[in-house]
């Protein structure tokens, strides 16, 4: 009787939870040159430092850093225009990880890149504890971090995927129970 309710039960949430093809519906995201929220926001960045910079004398130093911010925001929402990115009706960009290539700038390589520093991080804490388990306090070293280890292990680091594989090759990446 257990198992009869049992597979019941398998197949009802089998059935009602199998997920549903789906589709990014970007109906309502646009083209950042062609969105009139978009340039709109563009205009109020702009118009409110405008505002603040006519607060000052030309040539003083906050005058110069908001000719410098002004600079910048007009560079910024000039690339988002020209990208191929899609902006909603707030008018902000959206990343789209719909899986189609035409997006993969947007989150694949950002991703790879990320999924990159944090292996980094963590082999490099992974040597770093390997290195002081092998000192005669290595409590201690793991409190009280010796910086210029640290960083020699950090700033060797950087090659991890290979350091990784070669280990796995060896033998030397799983210790046994």
């Amino acid at each position: 009787m257990k198992r009869l309710l049992l597979s019941f039960f398998i197949v009802f949430t089998l059935i009602f939870n199998i997920p549903k093809a789906s589709l990014a519906n970007t109906g309502i995201l646009t083209d950042c040159d062609k969105s009139p929220a978009f340039t709109k926001r563009f205009n109020a960045s702009v118009k409110k430092l405008e505002t603040r910079l006519a607060k000052y004398e030309t040539g003083t130093p906050p005058a110069l850093a908001l000719e410098d911010q002004i600079a910048q925001t007009k560079t910024r929402f000039t690339r988002y225009s020209e990208s191929s990115l899609l902006c909603g009706v707030d008018g902000l960009p959206h990343l789209i990880t719909d899986g189609e290539w035409s997006h993969a700038s947007e989150f694949v390589f950002p991703g790879l890149i990320f999924l990159y520093t944090t292996g980094w991080i963590g082999w490099s804490g992974r040597k770093y504890l390997q290195t002081v388990a092998l000192t005669k306090n290595p409590t201690e070293k793991e409190i009280i971090i010796d910086v210029p280890l640290a960083l020699n292990i950090m700033f060797s680091g950087y090659l991890w995927p290979f350091m990784a594989w070669g280990e796995f090759a060896s033998g030397n990446f799983v210790i046994e129970n």
